[in-house]
Parts: structure tokens; sequence; C-alpha cells
């Protein structure tokens, strides 16, 4: 049952982790994508994502959530099959999906790997829960509320600098 356990856990960790990415990319990229496909945004007037408390859930294409159930429930099948083979290279969470060739070919190395999976991905439902909060009782989006986080380095440092030497161009004037 504990296989059972972090087969879930790792199926949530990855969603999270993929939301994690999408949330603030959708609400900087959707306008423009939708654009160029000539379709409505699924952002409001906030510019924040479709979501259970931010509502708009019903703006989405119901083919996309057809085909969102059809995917998740093939690969969901396909996972469950390889478990129930009891194959002896099977773990949780290994697909036999790796066309990069990331996982390690040493025992510690896969072990860290395992891991790391296991607590970004715990990170990463923290962080999406953190998102759906702060845009609830915020009402701004993501990418609004903390634009720093997801703007080139290059536009963060430029930021900096410029502060900086206005609090110094300040003080000299005192």
């Amino acid at each position: 049952q504990l296989n059972d356990y972090r087969e879930a856990e790792i199926k949530h960790a990855r969603l999270a982790m993929l939301a994690a990415v999408g949330w603030p990319l959708s609400e900087l990229e959707d306008r423009d994508i939708a654009s160029y496909f000539n379709i409505p945004s699924a952002l409001d007037d906030g510019d924040r994502v479709p979501s259970i408390l931010n509502g708009g859930m019903d703006r989405i294409d119901p083919r996309f959530w057809g085909f969102c159930l059809g995917m998740s429930a093939a690969i969901d099948m396909y996972g469950i099959s390889k478990a129930r083979r009891e194959s002896p290279d099977y773990f949780p969470g290994n697909l036999g999906f790796d066309p990069l060739n990331l996982f390690p070919p040493d025992r510690e190395g896969r072990e860290n790997m395992k891991l790391a999976e296991i607590k970004h991905g715990r990170v990463a439902m923290i962080g999406v829960t953190g998102y759906v909060i702060e845009e609830y009782f915020t009402k701004m989006a993501v990418v609004d509320d903390t634009p720093i986080l997801f703007q080139p380095i290059t536009e963060t440092v430029e930021e900096v600098i410029e502060s900086v030497e206005g609090a110094i161009a300040a003080s000299m004037v005192l």
C-alpha cells in the first residue's frame, strides 16, 4: 500500500510542478496566444487564470477538458498496468519515459533524483496553493502582484541599480 501512496504522491507532485510553471506562464502569454489563434482569452479582467476560487472555469472549451481527461486517463492506465506487471525495474513513478536520458545510471544518483523529485513536487504543491490563495485574496494576478519574480533577470538588475542610484542621489541632496 505504501507504493500506491508513493505513486499517488509522484503523480500529484508532477502535476503541481507543471502547474507551478504553467500558472504564471499562462498569465503572461495567454492573451498573445489567444490573439494568435483568434480565440477569446481565458484570463479574467484582472489577468487571473481560471480556477475554482477565481471563477472562469466555464470559459475553457469542453473539448480541451475532454482531451486533458483522456490523456490523463491514458497515462494513468499505462502507469497502473506497468505497476501491476511487477517488473523488477519498476518503482513508483517509473513510466519508462526519459527521452533526454536524465535519470542517472548509478544507484546513488537515482536515489538522489527520486528524493529531489518528491521534494520539488511538495514545494510546487505548496506554491500552487499559494497562487490560488494569493489571487483569491488580492484579486490580482500572481505575475502582477509579484512582477520581480516573472521578468527577465536583466530587468530586475536594472531596476535594483536604478533604485540604488536614486537612493544615493536623494541622500546627496540632503
